[in-house]
């Protein structure tokens, strides 16, 4: 047996052994390849009905909080009418206990009460018109 000869089987023993470790790495990296392909198979149906649904909340979240912005702004209007009537009560206030308790007096007061009142009335039947919360 000479050197060549020797050498032939010795790189063809290191070549059978190469083909033993690499057989088993192959099918391996084979499975793992079918199952990436089956993931993104149904990443691809799952996704876009994801995208709507977030889509869909994202929506609904504008649409909350536009209601809320209408609610705080009708709910304001609502607390500087009060306000006002808070006001034209402590004016009627101060002038009947300020006041000398003349009958012109006290009917003048009563007048700024009842308009305080009926203002703040007629503002609030014009607004019940509107849709509440923006809805």
């Amino acid at each position: 047996m000479t050197v060549v000869e020797f050498s032939a089987i010795l790189v063809a023993l290191a070549f059978a052994v190469l083909v033993g470790y690499l057989v088993p790495v192959l099918i391996q990296v084979r499975k793992t390849v079918a199952e990436s392909e089956q993931l993104l198979s149904k990443m691809n149906a799952d996704l876009p009905a994801l995208v709507g649904e977030l889509r869909s909340m994202s929506q609904n979240l504008n649409d909350l909080t536009d209601q809320a912005r209408g609610g705080v702004e009708h709910a304001a209007v609502l607390l500087h009418a009060v306000g006002e009537v808070g006001e034209s009560v402590q004016q009627v206030h101060n002038v009947m206990r300020g006041s000398s308790g003349t009958l012109l007096t006290n009917v003048a007061s009563m007048v700024a009460g009842f308009k305080a009142a009926t203002h703040v009335v007629r503002e609030r039947m014009k607004h019940e018109g509107e849709p509440h919360n923006g809805g």
